[in-house]
């Protein structure tokens, strides 16, 4: 286990699958979108979406106790979650060191389902499609070329403060969501249900 400066404690991915074989687990609590959780998850995992998580954080703290393990795709998203929860009062909780990218690289159980974009490639994609596009109407109407500097700003933004604006309203698109997306009262009734096991 590691820690940041913000004191954020990490696992990797084998003490990970080591604490999901012992006789008391860890929570995994996946906070990818639903269509990314669908497309490959850790056996088990619980998906609660960071939007879904930030807002209802004081309800799902009531469900969980301090053995609970955050994983998004690289971690960035997991910092994040551990960050609303430890303000809402969990001190205890770890991410998963590099995500499920780190997860499927040593090999680990996944649960694959129906494959779609990971959010970081949206994001590039969404940014990429509209700096080129204002670059090129900029031959016709100069003014786009601001376009391209405010894409650029934001990027920029996201990277300083690890966080992403373009990535939190793709992640709220009916194409990153599926059928049965996350519902706030079905992740808490799964909670306290585990609870009572």
């Amino acid at each position: 286990m590691t820690s940041t400066a913000t004191e954020v404690r990490t696992l990797d991915a084998q003490t990970l699958q080591e604490s999901l074989a012992s006789a008391e687990p860890p929570r995994v609590l996946d906070v990818r979108t639903p269509a990314e959780f669908e497309s490959a998850h850790i056996p088990g995992a619980y998906n609660v979406p960071l939007d879904t998580l930030r807002e209802h954080r004081a309800e799902l703290r009531r469900h969980l106790d301090e053995h609970v393990v955050l994983v998004c795709r690289s971690g960035a998203r997991a910092s994040q979650a551990e960050q609303a929860l430890r303000e809402a009062g969990l001190q205890g909780l770890r991410v998963l060191d590099g995500g499920m990218v780190s997860w499927q690289q040593t090999g680990a159980p996944v649960n694959r389902g129906k494959q779609t974009w990971e959010l970081e490639r949206q994001v590039r994609l969404v940014a990429g499609s509209i700096v080129a596009g204002s670059v090129l109407a900029s031959s016709a109407v100069p003014r786009m070329k601001w376009v391209a500097a405010a894409i650029g700003t934001g990027l920029t933004g996201a990277a300083l403060t690890n966080t992403c604006a373009m990535g939190m309203a793709l992640s709220k698109m009916p194409w990153n969501r599926t059928a049965d997306s996350c519902d706030v009262d079905e992740i808490v009734a799964a909670l306290a249900g585990d609870d009572a096991a």
